[in-house]
């Protein structure tokens, strides 16, 4: 019952790597695309954040609603935006705690950029079984990789339709 730690995808997308780096690492853009996330906030000035910036991002998932505290660990003007979820709770990220990794990679194609979004499962204190059941609770049978890998879909073909519709 060993479970998957990373799940990535990629998508291509007609618009310039700067651009759409600009977009993702503002956390407050996010909404936009993601099918969980509904906003963030930081405190640092509106825009792209920087390695060391810590934000905020509310999230639901059918009724559950819950707050994370995220800080930036990469952030490269067109080529990469990563964060880590280092706390999180119902009201307010009260909780400490591995739980998640995300990063965005942008390659530029000429015309074209790669979009890969992965996620990593921090949990790695956790046992199998116990992030299985935990899994399955809070995804409504999936484990966390699974829901994840849709997720990721969802949001890069958010993203790419988007972009593509200006």
């Amino acid at each position: 019952m060993t479970r998957t730690m990373q799940v990535s995808d990629s998508v291509m997308i007609k618009a310039d790597a700067a651009a759409l780096w600009e977009q993702i690492a503002d956390p407050t853009q996010m909404p936009r695309w993601s099918p969980e996330n509904t906003g963030a906030t930081t405190l640092s000035s509106s825009g792209p954040l920087q390695a060391g910036d810590v934000f905020d991002g509310t999230n639901r998932r059918g009724p559950t609603t819950w707050v994370t505290e995220c800080v930036v660990t990469d952030s490269v003007p067109g080529k990469r935006f990563a964060f880590t979820v280092r706390r999180i709770g119902p009201r307010t990220p009260s909780i400490a705690g591995a739980n998640a990794s995300w990063a965005y990679e942008f390659e530029d194609l000429g015309g074209m950029t790669r979009v890969t979004e992965s996620w990593t499962d921090d949990r790695r204190g956790w046992p199998d079984w116990l992030a299985w059941v935990f899994d399955h609770i809070v995804t409504r049978g999936r484990s966390f990789a699974d829901f994840q890998r849709l997720n990721i879909r969802r949001t890069l073909t958010a993203l790419k339709d988007d972009f593509e519709a200006r």
